[in-house]
């Protein structure tokens, strides 16, 4: 969820362009392979695009960064329409079961034997828990967290400079106002004589006054 969707937002102001681009399409591109319902014209796509956007990424990083896991990533796309959607074929949940087994070991020296053990131990409880009435188990229990909420809802008002900074986030976040971004750093850099297209104070104070005027 965090390279899919959330890194993607974080990137867009942080670094270069030029390095954002690459990382957001590295960010696309799992998205796209993880999806539930994937189309066999997509992956192939995607087959031809990874091998450009991984040359892009080894002109960012140093040649320590590519292991074998990193050029992995060009054979996804031919796994994805071999095996069928990502999410049927996740480690996750075979990670997190391997974590709850190793939690079972008790001996060191006999692994199998603890983790048989408990196992079923864990089992057994687990039906004789349910011929057991008015009795608080595992399977029965309240959940923790049904508390509900604390507190009377209350009403917030956005001072200026925070109404202003929500406003120049938007608005040079927004693909479809991009035209009038190019148009203002356009009429910047006639007006100027000297680089000050390069400071972006400049960009955010008068591209966010002159936009009302623009629509």
């Amino acid at each position: 969820m965090i390279m899919q969707q959330l890194l993607p937002i974080a990137l867009r102001r942080s670094t270069h362009p030029k390095v954002t681009f690459v990382l957001v399409d590295i960010c696309k591109y799992f998205n796209a392979i993880c999806s539930k319902a994937i189309v066999v014209e997509d992956v192939e796509r995607l087959e031809k695009s990874i091998i450009i956007t991984l040359c892009n990424l080894e002109k960012i990083f140093p040649p320590s960064f590519f292991t074998i896991m990193i050029h992995l990533v060009v054979h996804l796309p031919s796994e994805a329409k071999v095996a069928s959607p990502v999410h049927y074929r996740w480690m996750y949940p075979i990670e997190r079961y391997l974590l709850t087994l190793k939690k079972y070991v008790r001996t060191r020296s006999h692994h199998e034997g603890s983790i048989a053990e408990k196992y079923l131990a864990d089992e057994s409880m687990t039906f004789c828990s349910r011929f057991l009435h008015n009795v608080e188990t595992k399977s029965n229990r309240t959940e923790r967290y049904i508390d509900g909420y604390y507190g009377a809802s209350t009403h917030t008002s956005l001072t200026k400079l925070e109404h202003g900074q929500v406003h120049r986030y938007i608005i040079f976040n927004l693909d479809i106002i991009e035209i009038f971004r190019n148009l203002h750093i356009e009429d910047l850099k006639q007006r100027y004589v000297y680089d000050m297209i390069n400071h972006f104070h400049i960009i955010d104070i008068s591209f966010s006054y002159l936009f009302n005027i623009y629509v």
